[in-house]
């Protein structure tokens, strides 16, 4: 079963990945459930496959469960800096930030439902004996779940017009043109950077005119960050942020910027 288990560590360290959102709690999960495997009697398992999930699975809700209440924290998104379209193709099979976040703000029970039979089609009656709860309920929990995560915009599909508005944030931005900005964001954009959040189009630009103050210093190095385009910026040749922007029909409806420097060392290649 272990040679198994390292067969299946990618497709597991995803799962664990959206259940906790950090990667470092994801490869904690995966030595957790790594030496459960290697205790158990595995004789009688007959999909090797799906019991590995549900190792994995339990592990994770355990750790959710576990959790004390703590300051937001961004969540660790993927970020490819590759510029071959099948590695565009392979970043948009991931998660975005947003879509990281809401998971982060539902229950333990509702992640689990939602993470393992949305994203990775595990059937109600194996996630049911997870959390204890009846097939029926365990699909309602994902129910629930799943108008959470829809009720936040998801991005457009074509990460090079996704590029082209955000290349015109950045001019804009540079340049302190407010107006400029006010035209590329949505009226309802939402800028999040750690625990602050800026909601309306001009409250964001006035934000975001405040790059020009370090633009002559700075580049960036465009990226897709989960499924959505970014960039990296660096200051003096160093990580300053992470930006990602969810573009919406031609406007940024919403933006994530990560600027933890620790949280920087782990994401940027």
């Amino acid at each position: 079963m272990i040679a198994q288990f390292e067969q299946e560590r990618t497709r597991l360290r995803a799962i664990a990945h959206r259940m906790l959102g950090s990667f470092a709690e994801a490869d904690d999960a995966l030595q957790d459930a790594w030496l459960r495997v290697e205790r158990a009697d595995t004789s009688e398992v007959d999909n090797p496959a799906a019991w590995l999930t549900t190792v994995v699975g339990r592990v994770c809700l355990n750790m959710l469960r576990d959790r004390r209440e703590h300051a937001f924290e961004m969540p660790d998104p993927v970020v490819d800096v590759s510029e071959e379209p099948e590695h565009r193709a392979v970043a948009n099979d991931q998660v975005g930030l947003a879509m990281l976040i809401v998971l982060d703000s539902l229950k333990p029970d509702e992640r689990l439902a939602f993470v393992l039979h949305d994203l990775f089609a595990v059937p109600f009656d194996d996630i049911a004996p997870l959390i204890d709860k009846t097939p029926a309920t365990t699909r309602q929990l994902a129910s629930r779940a799943r108008r959470r995560v829809q009720d936040k915009p998801r991005p457009d599909v074509d990460l090079p017009k996704q590029r082209e508005v955000v290349r015109a944030f950045l001019k804009a931005s540079r340049e302190g043109d407010l107006e400029g900005l006010v035209s590329v964001l949505h009226p309802d954009v939402v800028l999040r950077a750690g625990a602050l959040e800026v909601i309306g189009g001009r409250n964001v630009a006035g934000r975001a005119s405040l790059f020009r103050k370090f633009a002559a210093r700075a580049t960036e190095q465009f990226a897709v960050v989960g499924n959505e385009i970014g960039f990296i910026a660096r200051v003096d040749g160093v990580p300053f942020s992470i930006m990602a922007f969810t573009v919406r029909d031609g406007r940024i409806v919403a933006i994530h910027v990560i600027q933890d420097q620790q949280q920087l060392a782990a994401l940027v290649p």
